[in-house]
């Protein structure tokens, strides 16, 4: 329930009530934080904005991987509801001259949030454009200083059976892991990813805290993370160890990289389903070419 000062204007009342029922909806927190939480305070940063057309929240919020609630796109939205998003904690250690414990509310003050438009493109061979919420992992970097050691950073996330049916199955080794080299960490694009749509994040797409890596396939991007590790060796990454020969450590958006079992040429924009819609085609690293000096002088055929 809502407390309402007396003051407060029939508009408010119904913009309060809105933002309620859109909140809830997403199946996020509910508690003395809804009324903070209900809202993120961010800029619309526009040298990270796609100029397409966006996909719906309701699209976005019902079309998910997250093998964690099941395997089903549909199961994250049904399932996720279970997911307990306060309080929470990232411990972030390894190679750092800082360690420490970050909650939440530290997460969304250590740096001003922007919105962010992204394509979103999975290996599946379907896209979304969304609107995220955070700031560049590159602040999160410079707040725990990492060691000349740290090559790579490891992002692990939660793997709870009694919050997370999905974890009971066998489909994966949990907890689920990802990992990125530490430049592509640094990317001014890598996001360390708070909300969407102007709200806190949705349970089923990864509450409260994920990263989002826009050039590359979507299973790069860690939900529900838990633990950041930068670590000198290559993380062995959740995807790569089940299916190494499908699924390569760096999984950049590659046109001329099929995967075993399908093109990787084209994709179908999630919300343009008509029957005669033709796939889009697909752009080299999903259409953000800045990325490209990271792999200057690396067959990318070879590193996929």
């Amino acid at each position: 329930m809502l407390i309402l000062p007396s003051e407060i204007t029939p508009r408010e009342v119904f913009e309060a009530r809105r933002k309620f029922i859109k909140l809830a909806a997403a199946g996020a927190i509910l508690g003395p934080e809804l009324v903070q939480a209900a809202n993120l305070p961010s800029k619309l940063n526009p040298a990270y904005a796609v100029m397409e057309k966006q996909t719906s929240r309701k699209d976005a919020t019902s079309y998910n991987n997250f093998y964690e609630f099941g395997t089903d796109k549909s199961d994250p939205a049904e399932n996720a509801h279970t997911l307990r998003t306060r309080p929470w904690a990232v411990q972030i250690e390894g190679e750092v001259k800082k360690p420490m414990t970050l909650d939440i509310d530290s997460l969304l003050k250590l740096a001003p949030l922007e919105e962010r438009i992204y394509r979103l493109r999975c290996v599946e061979g379907w896209s979304m454009v969304v609107p995220w919420v955070g700031y560049s992992f590159s602040e999160l970097i410079k707040k725990v200083e990492p060691t000349g050691n740290a090559k790579f950073v490891e992002f692990i996330t939660l793997a709870d059976h009694n919050q997370m049916p999905g974890v009971r199955s066998r489909v994966l080794d949990w907890p689920y892991v990802e990992g990125l080299r530490i430049d592509e960490a640094n990317h001014p694009l890598a996001l360390l990813t708070l909300g969407m749509y102007g709200d806190v994040l949705p349970n089923q797409n990864g509450a409260p805290v994920r990263m989002v890596v826009p050039w590359k396939y979507g299973f790069k991007s860690a939900k529900s993370i838990v633990k950041i590790r930068f670590v000198r060796d290559m993380p062995r990454t959740s995807w790569n160890k089940s299916a190494p020969s499908e699924y390569g450590f760096y999984s950049n958006v590659n046109p001329d990289v099929d995967h075993p079992r399908w093109s990787q040429a084209s994709e179908r924009r999630i919300g343009e389903d008509g029957f005669f819609t033709k796939k889009r085609k697909t752009l080299m690293f999903n259409g953000y070419p800045e990325v490209a000096s990271l792999y200057t002088g690396m067959d990318l055929k070879k590193f996929y």
